[in-house]
């Protein structure tokens, strides 16, 4: 068989680029309309678990229904290991269910600002550990934009947080029930970051199966949780579906197809790309709730805007080059 030429490299590097761009797009507007239509479907009384681990189901089903499409189920029930699932994918899943836990604890003891501008450093953990795991370098204006994405990215979460405060005045509660755990949960966030696209471009695991397999422990890390937490013994008292409509499936099967682009996107394009669009979605439940809720971007918004544009531009127009050696 013949070397594949320049042109068909190019070719393929094009579909890629495409296809990389078409599942951002996609990424952006689920997780931008996210909070709305959860926000219309999902009732106070519905518990919190109970929505999380439906999610969980229907992102496996949705999956499954997907590998089987594309034709590629048969071969990936032969070839599936224990092993290789804990490898690819029990390590990643444990790591965010850890950061999950640790977020909570941050955000109860800082104040909206602290916690949103500590919380955006997961995005420089998250390209630090891409090269420190796949060698993949950023270029200096790759760097720079970076950080007017963090930039934005605080802006924009001030501007839709709340304005509640620090619920301790304790220095020593502030740093250890705070600042920390934050700060750790941004490092362990791009480092399972890292390791699924580690696990899906250097050990060519798919991204439907680490879906499959990251639901799978997820869902076994909450089931034991409902053992000790208010939400199980909401669950054993009044059920697993108290409060559901036939409406609540919408935000929940909506939910589980952001799971799935989340899987492609890291997949094909990479934990700092999703970074980008998830910054970017932001912007675009601004927009929603100014089209559906009649409320008004705010200036925190608005000063965004251009930072995140600019930000995407720049990271996309100046990759790193590999230096070429003279001879």
């Amino acid at each position: 068989m013949a070397p594949p030429t320049a042109k068909s490299r190019g070719a393929t590097q094009g579909i890629s680029a495409r296809r990389v761009r078409f599942y951002s797009i996609l990424l952006a507007l689920q997780y931008g309309a996210q909070p709305l239509i959860s926000k219309r479907f999902i009732s106070r009384e519905v518990i919190v678990t109970s929505s999380v681990l439906s999610c969980e189901v229907a992102k496996v089903i949705c999956a499954v229904f997907f590998m089987a499409k594309e034709g590629s189920l048969g071969r990936v029930y032969k070839e599936w290991t224990l092993v290789g699932a804990l490898t690819a994918s029990g390590l990643p899943a444990a790591i965010y269910a850890l950061q999950n836990s640790l977020l909570q604890i941050s955000y109860k003891n800082l104040d909206s600002l602290t916690f949103s501008m500590l919380n955006q450093t997961k995005i420089f953990f998250t390209a630090f550990f891409t090269y420190f795991i796949l060698r993949q370098k950023q270029s200096i204006q790759q760097i720079g934009a970076l950080f007017l994405l963090i930039l934005a990215a605080v802006l924009l979460s001030i501007g839709e947080g709340s304005s509640k405060g620090s619920t301790s005045g304790n220095p020593d509660q502030i740093l250890f029930y705070g600042i920390i755990p934050v700060l750790v949960a941004s490092v362990l966030s791009g480092l399972a970051s890292s390791l699924c696209q580690w696990a899906s471009q250097v050990k060519k695991h798919s991204s439907y199966l680490m879906t499959i397999e990251m639901s799978i422990v997820g869902s076994l890390c909450l089931l034991a949780s409902t053992l000790k937490s208010p939400d199980g013994e909401a669950m054993r008292q009044h059920g697993v579906f108290y409060g559901w409509t036939p409406l609540t499936l919408i935000p929940v099967i909506f939910n589980a197809f952001g799971g799935i682009l989340v899987g492609l996107v890291t997949s094909y394009g990479g934990g700092v790309r999703k970074g980008f669009v998830i910054v970017s979605a932001l912007l675009i439940t601004a927009l929603l709730q100014f089209i559906f809720d009649g409320k008004p971007p705010s200036l925190y918004c608005l000063v965004a805007l251009p930072l995140v544009v600019s930000s995407i531009s720049i990271y996309q127009k100046y990759p790193y080059q590999v230096k070429k050696k003279e001879s």
